[in-house]
């Protein structure tokens, strides 16, 4: 996460791997918690089942990301092959309708929720994903989350689990769904807790949704694409890498991103296997992240183009992107971030670029470039510290973690940086303001509010600067508007959010 106070809603990793250490060694074979005699005990756990247990136990006690823990775990358990890939449907499905399978639960636990030990209550929700969720025999989900929880709660739990997962099982998730509906105050109330979104998320894209032009009753197509596992999107980096490279991508299952001439979408979840991820020629990256980037480096300029800025820079993903391109035209990147763990991962996704192509990755706080710096580059990025409402497909648990009183404190700070990076760009320079999140109060709010104290700033056709860096034949659907907003229902992207701006004087 980036250092800035209220965090950044993007590729967070702020959890230490000192953090993750800790959790591998608590869940490395403990079974203190159980009263039954090893006698009765299960002779093995299932290893899947229990990673997913593990890692939601980590997201819950140590408010780590499940991205993060993850996958180390399944590595260092060995765990491989169909069994990972169950191991991590079952984790993030749980993660993402944890709101769903809570409002069911409910009706099938004569106590509130709130009142049972943590533990207990992830096996319940991991138990309900199997039967609501995934195609797994009622038997097989309820037999093997019982002996989960016995293996890792106690015998008494479990006794609870098997009763709780058969009244779960008595209906279908149609069914369950129509009983969410009915015993809902109003539509919107029944939606969100049927797709699993806090109320006043829902509401927010519900918002953002009528003001950015679209119909509201996209509403449920929208909180139903926050819930579909996004497929692993890889960027080639031009001048790095070629997508008809076949070396470069040895045997990986690729297809061409239908926006982004950079964008690949692999047919499987591992990228790490990939020359050219592994040498830094491409990266893992949203085709809505490399949009923006394109698009600001697209975008018409009075002047010379020399010397690009990203003010938020880390982990690099963007970066990276805007490196090759500036490489391609004999500019240079100054890449800065804040955080310095996270400045050294910019390092890392900028090592394959050319010598040249980047000025400087430095560590420093963005309200201070343009003080420092006036009128100092060409093109500058602001790839804000956000809610991450675009992104909750990504990052299924942090729909859980966000408050509306997060709001305050990250507006604030894009208002401020937005405002240096006006001031960093010198006249007839360009600034690219960018989230990932399509909350009207972090995206067109911040722009007008910004831009009401300040004559010296014109606002670009932004659409027009995508549509020109789209794949030839892409007809990409853009609202009649001088910003463009990306939907994951309607793009297949993140909700990235983009205003082009220009220095005038």
């Amino acid at each position: 996460m980036s250092g800035y106070d209220g965090g950044r809603g993007r590729d967070d990793d702020r959890r230490s791997s000192s953090g993750r250490q800790r959790s591998a060694a608590r869940f490395r074979g403990d079974r203190s918690r159980t009263s039954q005699a090893p006698a009765q005990r299960r002779k093995r756990t299932d290893p899947a089942r229990t990673a997913a247990f593990d890692v939601l136990r980590e997201v819950d006690e140590s408010d780590a990301y499940a991205n993060l823990v993850l996958p180390p775990l399944l590595r260092e358990r060995r765990i491989r092959g169909r069994d990972a890939g169950f191991a991590t449907e079952l984790t993030y499905g749980t993660l993402r309708l944890r709101g769903r399978y809570d409002a069911i639960l409910a009706t099938c636990v004569d106590r509130p929720l709130s009142g049972l030990d943590p533990a207990l209550l992830d096996a319940l929700r991991l138990g309900t994903h199997q039967l609501l969720g995934m195609r797994v025999p009622v038997h097989a989900a309820v037999s093997e989350t019982v002996g989960l929880a016995r293996d890792r709660v106690g015998a008494g739990p479990a006794q609870m689990v098997n009763a709780v997962l058969r009244r779960v099982s008595e209906r279908s998730l149609e069914e369950w769904l129509d009983v969410l509906e009915k015993e809902a105050p109003d539509p919107l109330t029944g939606l969100a807790v049927a797709e699993s979104h806090p109320l006043w998320i829902a509401r927010a894209l519900r918002e953002a949704l009528a003001g950015n032009e679209r119909p509201v009753d996209e509403i449920g197509a929208l909180l139903a694409a926050d819930n579909a596992a996004p497929r692993v999107t890889l960027v080639a980096r031009p001048g790095l890498v070629d997508v008809s490279d076949d070396d470069a991508w040895g045997d990986a299952d690729l297809v061409a991103g239908p926006w982004a001439p950079t964008a690949l979408r692999l047919e499987g979840s591992d990228p790490s296997g990939i020359p050219a991820v592994r040498e830094g020629l491409a990266g893992v990256q949203d085709e809505g992240s490399q949009l923006v980037a394109l698009a600001l480096a697209g975008a018409p300029l009075d002047g010379p183009d020399e010397r690009w800025l990203d003010l938020c820079a880390g982990p690099g993903g963007k970066a990276a992107l805007l490196a090759a391109l500036a490489a391609q035209r004999g500019a240079r990147l100054v890449a800065n971030e804040v955080a310095p763990h996270r400045a050294r991962l910019v390092a890392g996704a900028l090592a394959a670029l050319p010598d040249g192509a980047v000025e400087e990755v430095r560590t420093g706080d963005g309200r201070e470039v343009g003080a420092d710096e006036p009128g100092a580059y060409d093109r500058v990025l602001v790839d804000a510290p956000c809610t991450g409402l675009g992104a909750l497909r990504r990052r299924p648990e942090s729909r859980w973690r966000r408050t509306p009183s997060d709001l305050a404190a990250l507006t604030g700070l894009q208002r401020e940086l937005l405002t240096s990076a006006l001031d960093a760009v010198r006249p007839g320079g360009v600034v690219a303001y960018v989230t990932c999140s399509p909350h009207l109060a972090e995206t067109q709010l911040v722009v007008s509010d910004v831009l009401r104290k300040r004559t010296d700033v014109e606002r670009l056709d932004a659409p027009a600067a995508v549509r020109s860096v789209v794949r030839d034949g892409a007809d990409i659907p853009l609202a009649d508007r001088d910003d463009v907003q990306l939907w994951p229902h309607v793009h297949g992207t993140d909700a990235m959010h983009l205003t082009l701006l220009r220095r005038t004087a």
